[in-house]
């Protein structure tokens, strides 16, 4: 079942990234976080009563951590959608499981002592080539953008897929000390609309137009209801490895949902090269989930 919460989520994330794309043509993106996150809080407290969750937290620092760097990660994402065909933002932003091998590396690196009694951190070598072949796959991803004079826009893409990394392993921290997923999407909701509404001071505010301002509403639904089935989903996939092993890989359908809207709905063109990044983008993404759990599971 932990499956298809996974599957739900992609989907509900490229909806999301759907009404993104519509609304950016009026909207800036400080708005579109603002309105995301208050739209999103409104439907989180209502869930919350509904279940009778606390939303008072003794862990507020932790929350604020999570909000910074989420927000963070949701700006950035949102330009890159507005601003890049679909599939190729979604792509860049699912690189947070290469980022967080890098991540994996560069720390066991710093941590290890060379020594005749320590030996080398486990698993490196084929990490790195992990590492290396999803930022291969980037470059792929990201000619085409450059051909197109769309690179700063792919910039921002890839270090959204950074930020998403932290985000994740704030919330992982979060799930740990025993924070509900509605109490911590909840905060999160809280520190969009309060990020985006200080933004919008500094980027300005649109002229209302009208019906597309509507695109707003499922942006705000759809982005809560995808963090709600993902967490859901890691939640419970955590009583075995192999379980959060499928869940983690399923996340990348979200891609495959995405490539289908931009080629329905906006008529993206995506040359061969860029969907061979993709493609690589994946598989790295897959391959370093599988040699985290690995290196995890000898610890």
């Amino acid at each position: 079942m932990q499956a298809l919460w996974m599957v739900l989520a992609a989907f509900l994330f490229a909806s999301m990234g759907v009404c993104i794309k519509f609304a950016s043509a009026y909207f800036n993106t400080a708005e579109l976080v603002f309105y995301r996150g208050l739209i999103g809080m409104l439907v989180l407290w209502a869930l919350a009563r509904s279940q009778r969750v606390v939303l008072q937290t003794q862990y507020p620092w932790m929350h604020a951590w999570r909000s910074l760097i989420g927000v963070t990660a949701m700006g950035t994402w949102f330009y890159a959608i507005g601003a890049l065909p679909l599939a190729t933002a979604m792509t860049l932003n699912y690189m947070s499981s290469v980022w967080i091998a890098a991540f994996f590396v560069g720390g066991a690196v710093l941590a290890w002592r060379p020594s005749s009694n320590t030996s080398a951190p486990a698993l490196q070598g084929p990490l790195v080539l992990t590492v290396l072949a999803g930022f291969a796959g980037v470059v792929m991803v990201l000619r085409p953008s450059l051909d197109q004079n769309q690179m700063f826009a792919g910039v921002i893409g890839l270090l959204s897929g950074m930020s998403a990394a932290f985000a994740y392993l704030q919330v992982v921290t979060l799930s740990r000390v025993g924070e509900p997923e509605t109490r911590t999407v909840f905060f999160f909701a809280i520190g969009s609309t309060l990020a985006g509404a200080v933004a919008t001071l500094v980027m300005g505010i649109s002229d209302w137009p009208g019906w597309p301002g509507l695109w707003l509403l499922p942006i705000g639904v759809l982005a809560s209801g995808g963090q709600l089935c993902m967490t859901r989903a890691y939640a419970r996939a955590s009583s075995s490895q192999r379980g959060t092993l499928v869940v983690a890989n399923l996340q990348y359908s979200g891609i495959v949902f995405s490539a289908l809207y931009g080629l329905f709905l906006f008529g993206d063109h995506i040359p061969l090269q860029g969907w061979l990044g993709m493609g690589l983008i994946i598989s790295s993404g897959i391959a370093a989930t599988a040699l985290r759990a690995r290196a995890a599971s000898k610890l």
